[in-house]
């Protein structure tokens, strides 16, 4: 019956298409093995949303308020003028939450259902997701506040309608970035390439020339010109186009395995012989990261975040206290938040083979963190130009990688005993274990954030010297005592193994 009523997907119109595919998303995510958990999580993301909608409500009635008392441009002149920045930001953040509908087209590709059809309901889904709706608590309250009583609603709901339909074009984007990025690393230059060349005017401190530009624009767009909005739409019709295909063809291409495989020579780590079992799951670590496509770039994604980060010393955001404190916590947690976090999913599997013997997971847990930690030394060795110039002191830096590999990496490693989501190795588009895990964006956020209010709150209660070192102490227990933490992780892991496991089949 189910089949019979997929088959009918590709004659009924888009709408009973996009309801049908809904459907079975839904049922999918309640038959996942990750279900219960990701609905737990999804309440605290839903107090997170709330949070970041009183904040851009925040936010815009603070910009009407500036917007009302300027006389140098009009209030839609000036929302129009940060519109890049926002974007820019919309961009960035769809990479924690937002999947390619590639990724989403795992249980139809063996169906006798169009691909195609079922990849366009899923870009047209992706276009009309309630995540762009988000943007409305910013120009909502701004054009009433700002626009509507002076120039009227319709010249409001201009404002609205084109800044709605620009952020649906940065969602289409996103989407072709994302899914290039999938296919090679190299393609990470695109949007580096584009985003250089649109704030190309504030290298020669020109910042009026890019805001005048945009405010032209925006003038257009909320008094109704029939050119601009057929031009806008043309721009997403195009970005619709381009995604429909682009999608289509690489999932073509993954489930015909049609990419070359290129063979690898990889050193056989002698070095790690003397220490025993734990040295041999620190080369099998390795030659994971070495071998499998999609934990390698995660490791190289992750190296060049942490590497960029540390670069940011030398920009005005480095002068703030609190972008300050971001940058080295996420220079050090960014190794743990893109691979630590998802711990024991890419031994899902073969997790048959592990538990063997029930001491292979307690030593596979030691050389995960031993490796980890060792890590570590990339983004402080690229820190230390902060210590040359004078920025911070050789000891923030020691706390701050202490604190990472002391209670974050603990945070970090209890995922072990939750996970039971095996991720692909190589396969990225088709990939069964494609669903998004919203536990794990929770954690992430938390070992972002929560440690940088942490220090805050320190170097408010104390100076900066005494704060660095509660933070080296703390850390620095929990680094003594780990084998003690992690024995009580390898003892809950044993515990849940057949649960575990159960999930880890379901998921490869």
């Amino acid at each position: 019956m189910a089949v019979n009523h997929i088959k009918s997907l590709k004659l009924s119109p888009l709408w009973e298409g996009w309801r049908g595919l809904r459907k079975h998303i839904r049922l999918s995510e309640k038959r996942s093995p990750i279900y219960e958990r990701n609905r737990a999580a999804k309440v605290i993301l839903s107090v997170l949303l709330v949070f970041a909608v009183g904040y851009l409500m925040f936010f815009s009635v603070g910009l009407a308020m500036i917007a009302n008392e300027m006389d140098t441009c009009t209030p839609y002149e000036m929302i129009f003028g940060i519109l890049p920045f926002l974007l820019l930001i919309d961009f960035l953040f769809r990479f924690g939450f937002q999947q390619t509908p590639a990724q989403q087209t795992k249980p139809y590709t063996l169906l006798p259902i169009s691909k195609y059809a079922c990849v366009e309901v899923f870009v047209v889904s992706a276009m009309f997701s309630s995540g762009n709706l988000i943007w409305l608590a910013l120009t909502v309250p701004y054009s009433i506040m700002t626009i509507m009583f002076n120039e009227g609603f319709f010249a409001a709901l201009g404002l609205v309608v084109s800044y709605q339909i620009m952020v649906i074009i940065n969602s289409q984007w996103y989407m072709l970035v994302r899914t290039l990025i999938n296919q090679s690393m190299k393609w990470w230059f695109l949007p580096l390439l584009l985003y250089v060349l649109l704030f190309s005017p504030l290298y020669f401190s020109n910042f009026d020339l890019l805001f005048d530009t945009f405010a032209y624009i925006g003038t257009a767009f909320t008094f109704w010109n029939p050119l601009a909005y057929i031009c806008l739409l043309l721009v997403l019709w195009f970005f619709f186009e381009v995604n429909k295909r682009m999608q289509y063809h690489f999932v073509y291409l993954e489930n015909a395995n049609q990419e070359s495989v290129k063979l690898r020579k990889v050193t056989g780590l002698r070095l790690l012989d003397r220490y025993g079992e734990t040295g041999q799951y620190i080369k099998l670590e390795i030659k994971s990261l070495m071998r499998n496509k999609n934990l390698r770039k995660s490791f190289v994604f992750s190296t060049l975040v942490a590497v960029i980060y540390s670069l940011i010393i030398y920009t005005d955001l480095y002068e703030n206290s609190f972008m300050q404190s971001f940058c080295i916590v996420f220079a050090f947690v960014i190794y743990g938040a893109m691979l630590l976090i998802k711990i024991m999913s890419a031994e899902g599997n073969y997790i048959d083979f592990l538990l063997v013997h029930k001491e292979n997971i307690y030593s596979l847990l030691k050389a995960k963190y031993y490796l980890y930690v060792s890590l570590l030394l990339v983004p402080f060795l690229s820190l230390l130009a902060t210590v040359f110039t004078g920025r911070e002191s050789f000891l923030m830096l020691l706390s701050m990688m202490s604190f990472v590999a002391g209670p974050v990496y603990c945070l970090l490693m209890q995922m072990a005993v939750y996970n039971k989501q095996a991720i692909p190795l190589n396969t990225k588009l088709t990939a069964k274990g494609n669903m998004n895990n919203y536990s794990q964006i929770v954690v992430e956020l938390l070992v972002m954030f929560v440690p940088i209010m942490f220090i805050l709150i320190l170097k408010s209660m104390f100076s900066e010297d005494i704060a660095c070192l509660i933070i080296l102490i703390i850390g620095m227990l929990f680094i003594v005592f780990h084998p003690l933490w992690i024995k009580n992780i390898h003892t809950r892991f044993m515990h849940r193994r057949y649960s575990n496991m159960d999930g880890f089949r379901a998921t490869r």
